[in-house]
């Protein structure tokens, strides 16, 4: 099978860069479609899914609120955020377009400023004992380019 992207012509799975892309189409499309609508759903009727939260950033084209739901990870008043696609992340698209941000977990809506630190060691920020364990587990699992992002949080 032949795929044609970004230009380059090459036979599917045959580079690294291939695998990463594919890998990349499924997770997101999995997180899509199946993960993140059963999770926003739990969270809207009052019934988190353990070990999630609620990202809420504004669209950087529509200028209307989009919510994701990440793992939780508050620290006191920072919440981290570990992404498993790094700046293609959606979410990291709209924070580099404006950072004011919400966090929901639980029942309370949390306002901050969220910064995507591409240099701190994610692996690290995953072993603190306030991040998710099981959404840790998923990070490393679907990885392309993870990324920790940090926001802080308001008083």
């Amino acid at each position: 099978m032949v795929e044609h992207l970004h230009g380059k012509e090459g036979v599917a799975g045959s580079s690294p860069a291939l695998g990463l892309i594919s890998k990349h189409r499924v997770s997101t499309a999995a997180a899509r479609y199946l993960a993140n609508p059963l999770v926003k759903t739990l969270h809207k009727v009052g019934l988190p899914f353990p070990g999630t939260c609620i990202l809420e950033t504004t669209g950087r084209k529509s200028g209307e609120p989009r919510r994701t739901p990440v793992g939780k990870g508050l620290d006191g008043d920072t919440f981290w955020i570990v992404t498993e696609h790094g700046e293609r992340a959606s979410y990291v698209k709209n924070i580099r377009a404006n950072p004011r941000v919400r966090v929901k977990c639980g029942r309370r809506w949390r306002t901050g400023t969220a910064t995507p630190l591409p240099d701190d060691d994610w692996r690290a920020r995953q072993r603190q004992p306030y991040m998710a364990k099981l959404n840790a587990a998923t990070v490393r699992v679907m990885k392309t380019q993870p990324m920790t992002v940090r926001v802080d949080l308001d008083p």
